[in-house]
């Protein structure tokens, strides 16, 4: 969808939802900018941490699955605290994006 087809969508959101839609984009824009992204094509256009393969939902499932944060820093040597800690926070932020993405990659 291009910017040009949503605006008439945009602009009919009431001011409320419009107040949502500007907190959703610049929560967006201010995880990218903390080193998180998304690609189409890469992890499944899931958010990730910037320049890897490593994806917000795999390190909130390996989480649940009882891995530490000292775990996840030796078992991604290239990840930093401070990437993880933005993760969390993403995760927290877009939680219902993170569940629809654990359950789409559930294996069993």
């Amino acid at each position: 969808m291009t910017l040009k087809e949503l605006e008439p969508q945009l602009l009919s959101l009431t001011p409320t939802a419009k107040a949502q839609a500007i907190q959703i984009l610049a929560q967006s824009l201010a995880h990218t900018s903390q080193g998180l992204e998304k690609t189409p094509g890469v992890v499944g256009g899931n958010a990730r941490i910037l320049g890897t393969r490593i994806s917000v939902w795999g390190l909130v499932e390996s989480r649940r699955l009882g891995a530490t944060d000292t775990q996840l820093l030796e078992d991604y040597p290239h990840l930093s605290a401070s990437e993880l800690k933005n993760a969390w926070a993403y995760a927290e932020a877009f939680s219902d994006e993170i569940e629809a993405a654990i359950k789409l990659n559930d294996l069993d």
